[in-house]
């Protein structure tokens, strides 16, 4: 999609945006539950979006998604046309230097998040992390082991960004392996992984 000074119209029930979407589960299972909102799954990497964007615009009646886009942007990156329409953003199990960017509170990243934000947007980032298993990424990440104290600090950065933590904390597994997120089944295996969330919206 290609940068513009038009911003993408107000529909249904809102515009639900989900960074890093990878192949687009939670994007697709959402749509399917929630027809009168518009889903938008992004990612930087191209790849990943060809099915599910070749699934979606099939027919209803076989299976396509009208209410569903994929976009292939960087999140420091992300098209105009964003600007100020998300009702909801999500940041499931994020990787690489987007988990860096979230998990670090990165200014230039969380500006982007807000820029893309309508008023009283939801927002929710969901961290996976192992200590043990991902701890060669974490040290090439400068990621610092995430506890309590380092989520309020983490949400400072965030409100300074413009956006108000109203929750942040530990996910017990049954919830986070409800997520219908990709990732959450590939960790369905890992019984000591923590996850960690951060809730807030935007100001």
């Amino acid at each position: 999609m290609k940068n513009s000074n038009q911003s993408l119209p107000r529909t249904g029930e809102g515009i639900v945006i989900d960074i890093g979407t990878g192949g687009g589960r939670f994007v697709s299972a959402m749509a399917k539950r929630d027809p009168n909102k518009f889903f938008i799954g992004i990612d930087a990497n191209v790849k990943p979006l060809e099915k599910p964007s070749m699934r979606a615009t099939r027919k209803p009646n076989k299976g396509g998604l009208p209410n569903v886009m994929f976009v292939q942007a960087a999140v420091e990156d992300l098209p105009e046309e964003f600007d100020g329409v998300a009702d909801e953003i999500h940041v499931h199990f994020p990787w690489g230097s987007l988990l860096r960017a979230v998990a670090n509170g990165e200014t230039i990243i969380l500006q982007a998040l807000r820029r893309i934000a309508a008023a009283e947007c939801q927002l929710e980032i969901v961290i996976g992390i192992d200590p043990k298993r991902d701890r060669a990424e974490l040290t090439r990440l400068g990621i610092e082991s995430i506890s309590d104290n380092y989520l309020s600090v983490l949400a400072e950065k965030y409100t300074r960004a413009g956006f108000a933590i109203k929750e942040h904390g530990e996910l017990d597994r049954s919830t986070w392996l409800a997520l219908e997120t990709s990732w959450a089944g590939k960790l369905r295996s890992s019984s000591d992984r923590k996850v960690f969330f951060l809730i807030g919206r935007a100001v």
